[in-house]
């Protein structure tokens, strides 16, 4: 996706950076966003005049958490209208240390407080007062310490809890919680002082079926604790650089592990052959180890093997022949590897592959000739390669295919005719220079297309008469510079948008925003390096559903934003200039 400003080829993105949520720290990382939720919630959108009628019990809750301060219990209501009353007051963020007093005793089952403001200790004998009806916890991002947790003991149903980014959650927290013996998934993601020592409480947690310690830097050496642990399934200590060959050996006698994150670690090659007895391991990330395609050879056994992420590591073309063993596969990222041409021939017989990553290889045209068989595929990425439009062709074929990235490509608008038959395309990169009005002419029967990136194309405004095939496109960005605005009222009929992006078109004004003003279900806009001003910002009022607004370079201030978010467009939470 195109950026407001001018982007590097091998620019790398810092995801710590990305400001998420309320804190910004509790996030997905970028070590598994290669995988690639949301709720649905019936009295909010009543709100907010979706148009859902809510139902009579919907309309009580929230009568009830409007006149939440009138009620001093709640105890004696049945469990799920009190659930329901909790989870709306979180949701709002309203509930508060006093109104929590009202939840004493009400047997909850689920307290999803991650990253919830003001969460601490004083909070813990009310969540610890549901007792053993209490299953799952989550205190993500809070002030709480082990004297909080000490609480949680007589809990003894909990199958799930997250303590994800609490700092002062240390070793002798883990001991605390080391008698829930029913717990299933447990989490401590970037923790900094759960130590290897301390893990030795996890050895008494039989059920656990899902750990995560990501991020956790004193773990070396502790993974022995886990030996004991054959029901685990998930293990992720991706970004853990204490990581080393030696914690992989006790992982073998974990023979039910589905899914193994170690991105970032110190893990070799040799580390990789201890993996060899996980038979029912099916993901398996390795970006950024110092592993070599020797490691083929141990991954080869792992016949239940789907997903592979090799992306980052020290994969050249020597030794790659060992790839045509893994058929089983499903997703491959190859992305940042010193691989050419040559390695495609062995990844011609992987027949079940649907997801295939080469970012940043040294792939060419000569290369794609071994990818017209992977007839099952349906993403491709092939950004930042040599890949120009001769070899294209060869990609006509894959009639699966629904995902395709050529940007930073060498391709031109004689390929791109190439491409044309391939009905099931929805989302397309073609974030390349020499793609003109020609290129985009040639794409008019990928009527399905819902995503289409034209950041760096020299698109101008006689190019978007073609816009008019694309009816369902709901992201669409052109900023080449081409645009005016009469090339923008092309755009005016393709009422599906949600996202927008015109920027780096210095000859738009004001009157592009007229006509944007007709795309209701616009959720981001960003339109800037143009020439918008204060005034033209009136015309984004009915654009009630935006979230996201992007104005930098333009005769626009922080201030006239806010005036317009305050009055117009209560949903506006991301904005620049701030």
């Amino acid at each position: 996706m195109g950026g407001a400003c001018s982007r590097k080829r091998d620019q790398w993105v810092d995801d710590d950076s990305i400001p998420r949520g309320a804190s910004g720290r509790y996030c997905k990382t970028g070590s598994s966003k290669w995988l690639g939720k949301s709720l649905s919630r019936a009295s909010s959108d009543a709100k907010q005049g979706t148009g859902k009628c809510p139902s009579l019990m919907e309309l009580c809750i929230c009568r009830i958490c409007e006149d939440i301060y009138k009620y001093k219990t709640f105890s004696m209501l049945p469990r799920d209208i009190t659930q329901q009353i909790f989870d709306e007051l979180v949701y709002s963020q309203c509930l508060t240390k006093v109104i929590l007093e009202a939840f004493q005793d009400c047997d909850l089952q689920d307290l999803n407080l991650g990253e919830y403001p003001g969460l601490s200790d004083s909070w813990m004998d009310v969540i610890s007062s549901q007792g053993s009806s209490l299953l799952s916890v989550d205190l993500s991002g809070s002030d709480i310490t082990d004297f909080g947790v000490i609480l949680l003991k007589d809990c003894k149903n909990l199958q799930a809890l997250n303590f994800n980014y609490c700092n002062q959650f240390t070793d002798h927290g883990l001991e605390q919680i080391s008698g829930l013996s029913n717990l299933i998934s447990l989490s401590f993601r970037r923790n900094n002082t759960i130590t290897a020592q301390g893990m030795s409480a996890l050895s008494g947690l039989n059920n656990l079926v899902k750990l995560d310690l990501e991020r956790c830097p004193k773990i070396h050496g502790g993974l022995v604790h886990l030996k004991g642990l054959t029901k685990l399934q998930s293990l992720n200590l991706n970004c853990c650089s204490c990581i080393t060959d030696a914690d992989m050996k006790p992982l073998a006698g974990l023979i039910n592990l589905k899914d193994l994150q170690i991105s970032s670690s110190k893990v070799t090659d040799c580390g990789v052959s201890y993996l060899k007895a996980l038979h029912k391991l099916t993901l398996l990330n390795m970006e950024g180890c110092p592993v070599t395609a020797s490691c083929l050879e141990s991954l080869s056994a792992l016949g239940s093997l789907l997903y592979l992420n090799l992306s980052r590591c020290y994969l050249t073309d020597d030794g790659c022949n060992k790839f045509s063993t893994l058929q089983t596969l499903k997703v491959l990222n190859l992305g940042f590897n010193e691989i050419s041409d040559g390695i495609l021939v062995h990844l011609k017989g992987l027949t079940s592959l649907e997801t295939l990553n080469l970012d940043s290889c040294e792939i060419g045209d000569k290369g794609l000739v071994y990818l017209a068989g992977l007839k099952r595929l349906k993403c491709l990425e092939l950004s930042d390669t040599e890949v120009g439009s001769s070899g294209l062709h060869h990609l006509s074929g894959l009639h699966n295919l629904e995902s395709l990235n050529l940007s930073f490509t060498v391709i031109s608008d004689s390929g791109l005719r190439k491409l044309s038959g391939l009905s099931s395309l929805r989302s397309l990169n073609l974030d390349a220079g020499k793609v003109t009005d020609a290129g985009l002419a040639a794409l008019t029967s990928l009527t399905g297309l819902t995503h289409l990136d034209l950041f760096g194309a020299r698109i101008t405004d006689s190019g978007t008469n073609y816009l008019r095939y694309f009816k369902n496109l709901r992201s669409l960005e052109i900023c080449g510079g081409g645009l005016t605005d009469t090339g923008v009222k092309n755009i005016k009929d393709l009422t599906s948008l949600t996202l927008l992006n015109l920027s780096q078109n210095s000859h738009l004004t004001d009157k592009s925003l007229i006509t944007i003003s007709g795309l209701t279900s616009l959720v981001s806009l960003n339109v800037s390096n143009s020439r918008i001003t204060s005034a033209g910002l009136q015309h984004l009022k009915p654009l009630k559903k935006l979230k996201s607004l992007t104005l930098e370079s333009c005769l626009v201030t922080a201030d006239d934003i806010k005036k317009l978010q305050s009055t117009d467009l209560p949903n506006l939470v991301n904005y620049r200039p701030e």
